[in-house]
């Protein structure tokens, strides 16, 4: 604990998941930027806007396989010059009676401005009979610049690139790419009652899943895994663990010891760490009341509650945006829409999470229900689940027709 450390009225004080967000938020560090080739910059960040270094495309070309002619030769017999491959340009110009036989995708031959496709043609000998009437100029031709002119923006910083947008900048040469730099992050799960997902489990153990599911959605963020393990329940093997993890890494996620037992080790290790400065650890919301936020230096700890899915309701809410404001994205929160319930959901004590499903009826009103039993150690509750439905705390249970807000994690069903 650093002299900037809250008092424990202040740092065990419920505060409301908004407030614990600006927290975190002032204490996020700017992205870095990096330069990577092409090939390997799919699903990163762009870290800056991409202009267009030229005309796209640089020529003018057939957008179909055909004979590129003069279009105001009203003629139909032309005879044909040569054949005009893509990757390639012939030395021969278009005048009257004259055509070139084109591929798709081909610079357009000298004189030439328009394109008669090959289904409009019929070949007699060295000639072709043109069988359309009109012939316009620019016709079947995909015109300089007609993609992207010399300077315009292609992509704007904080783009994720997928496939399209890595096409994109591949056609233009744009490489290496400007990225961000993925943040590092290690997982630590803790506790004695511990194993690994292969190994049998004696009395009172379970297998870890946490560190599992965790860098599942690690990696669904855009985070770099630097180490994932496990970590039995003695305080000096936890001590040793964090601060070779936070030495190196950008952020560390602990799983279990943050409450208020006697071998909830990391709440008491980060507390009395001389160069860890704690600013909460304590949330009003459900589940997930118990998660330590702290730092050690620019590494930011997350303390998260060993249940399952209080693990993952508060990854999702906070450790999600931060991973994704950490690498410059454009948006880093879920889309959240109103929704009518259809059945009764009785409230908490607290701001709660209830795992649910959003769907759309067939008159277009959006519903959401819960998944069922919403136990902290119930993983289940999140199978099928594409929303979280935002609970807050009333007297009365909310009845069906009430309408609730809903951060969606995937599309509404129909």
């Amino acid at each position: 604990m650093t002299s900037d450390t809250p008092n424990l009225q202040e740092l065990d004080r419920m505060r409301p998941p908004q407030e614990a967000w600006e927290i975190i938020a002032r204490r996020l560090p700017k992205p870095e930027v990096e330069h990577i080739p092409v090939a390997g910059a799919g699903g990163r960040i762009l870290a800056a806007d991409l202009h267009a270094p030229e005309d796209f495309p640089p020529f003018a070309a057939s957008t179909m396989d055909g004979f590129a002619v003069y279009s105001a030769d009203s003629s139909p017999w032309r005879e044909i010059l040569g054949d005009q491959p893509a990757g390639a340009m012939i030395d021969a110009e278009v005048t009257d009676g004259y055509a070139v036989r084109i591929m798709t995708g081909a610079v357009l031959p000298q004189g030439a401005d328009a394109v008669v496709p090959v289904e409009a043609t019929e070949l007699a000998e060295d000639h072709v009979i043109i069988h359309q009437e009109e012939v316009s100029p620019g016709e079947n031709v995909r015109q300089i610049g007609s993609d992207l002119r010399k300077g315009d923006l292609v992509l704007p910083a904080g783009t994720r690139l997928g496939p399209a947008e890595i096409g994109l900048v591949a056609s233009m040469g744009l490489t290496p790419v400007p990225v961000t730099r993925r943040p590092r992050v290690s997982i630590i799960s803790t506790g004695d009652e511990l194993v690994e997902p292969d190994q049998p489990v004696g009395p009172g153990q379970i297998r870890d899943s946490n560190r599992f599911s965790l860098a599942t959605a690690l990696h669904e963020a855009g985070a770099e895994l630097a180490w994932s393990g496990m970590a039995p329940d003695k305080r000096e093997d936890l001590e040793t663990l964090l601060n070779e993890r936070t030495a190196t890494d950008d952020i560390v996620i602990t799983s279990g010891g943050v409450s208020m037992g006697e071998l909830d080790l990391i709440k008491a290790i980060l507390f009395d760490a001389p160069d860890v400065q704690v600013h909460f650890r304590r949330l009003y919301l459900k589940p997930g009341k118990p998660l330590n936020f702290a730092t050690r230096g620019k590494t930011l700890i997350f303390g998260l509650p060993g249940n399952p899915v209080s693990s993952l309701v508060t990854f999702e809410i906070f450790i999600r945006r931060a991973v994704l404001a950490m690498t410059g994205a454009a948006q880093t929160e879920r889309p959240r829409l109103r929704v009518t319930l259809n059945r009764q959901i009785e409230p908490s004590d607290r701001i709660e999470y209830v795992r649910g499903i959003v769907r759309q009826d067939a008159s277009g009103v959006l519903i959401g229900e819960s998944t069922g039993v919403q136990r902290s150690s119930r993983l289940a509750s999140f199978i099928g689940a594409n929303a979280l439905l935002v609970i807050t705390p009333r007297e009365t249970p909310y009845q069906p027709g009430e309408q609730v807000e809903a951060i969606m994690f995937g599309i509404p069903h129909s």
